[in-house]
């Protein structure tokens, strides 16, 4: 269902349900935003990797699970939709940088997991499918974030329609940020990834932290937010490191 590995501070998850297309279930997202949370404070992870298997995301919403959920009371589709509102935000906050690279079909909750993410990676021939409307329901656990990627035009445009978009049409209006062929795939992955371990640890947590906070704060709220920010990084041990070791035109030893 889920596959992980960590290595050289990575840590990889594929969605593993290749006889659905990697469908969305109450049992997967219950296991992926758990093993999420199991390894936000672990020093051997820096970055995240989510990805699906047998090239393609996730096909959205599970039949079986579909179906069930109709049948639920509005008690049990409370608990059940707070599951996955839980996994998108631990997405959305999570103190790792995380990317999600983008095969084929992120439909529905698929899109979700994308979008939430840090850093977006497609190719050509992916598209993304925010189309619950077509079933009388609505995504609305990730209205904000297509709001965000989108811009409310086409955001409305495309909740409103439930058309899918195409990976190049989501390049051109920002909502992703690379649109790459299969073969070049991996190359720019591993590109980032390695731009990323090699950064400070504390100061990537930090960084996205501090995107998230500033937009909502007052001026002098924000004023004096940024300078303690800046006061406590220069004074820690990383940044000593950071700057010593820019200083000896040398690669940093970071601790974490």
């Amino acid at each position: 269902m889920i596959i992980s590995k960590i290595e050289n501070y990575i840590l990889e998850i594929t969605l593993s349900r290749p006889k659905v297309k990697n469908a969305l279930n109450a049992e997967l997202i219950s296991k992926l935003s758990n093993l999420l949370q199991d390894n936000q404070s672990n020093s051997k992870v820096r970055v995240v990797v989510i990805q699906g298997s047998n090239g393609v995301f996730s096909s959205g919403a599970d039949l079986k699970w579909l179906e069930n959920i109709s049948h639920f009371s509005y008690q049990e589709n409370y608990s059940d939709s707070r599951e996955f509102v839980k996994l998108i935000n631990t997405i959305n906050y999570y103190p790792k940088p995380i990317i999600s690279k983008v095969e084929g079909a992120a439909i529905g909750g698929g899109s979700g997991i994308a979008l939430a993410s840090d850093i977006i990676l497609a190719t050509p021939d992916s598209f993304f499918g925010i189309s619950e409307v077509a079933i009388g329901i609505i995504p609305a656990a990730i209205i904000h974030l297509v709001n965000l990627r989108l811009g409310e035009t086409k955001a409305r445009e495309y909740l409103l329609t439930g058309e899918r978009i195409p990976a190049i049409e989501a390049l051109k209006y920002g909502m992703i940020n690379y649109c790459i062929p299969i073969t070049e795939l991996d190359i720019k992955l591993n590109q980032i990834t390695s731009r990323i371990v090699n950064n400070g640890p504390n100061a990537v947590t930090k960084v996205k932290e501090m995107q998230r906070s500033v937009s909502s704060m007052k001026k002098n709220d924000l004023s004096e937010y940024i300078s303690e920010t800046i006061a406590q990084l220069r004074s820690s041990a990383e940044a000593k490191e950071g700057i010593k070791a820019f200083l000896s035109k040398r690669k940093p030893n970071w601790t974490n």
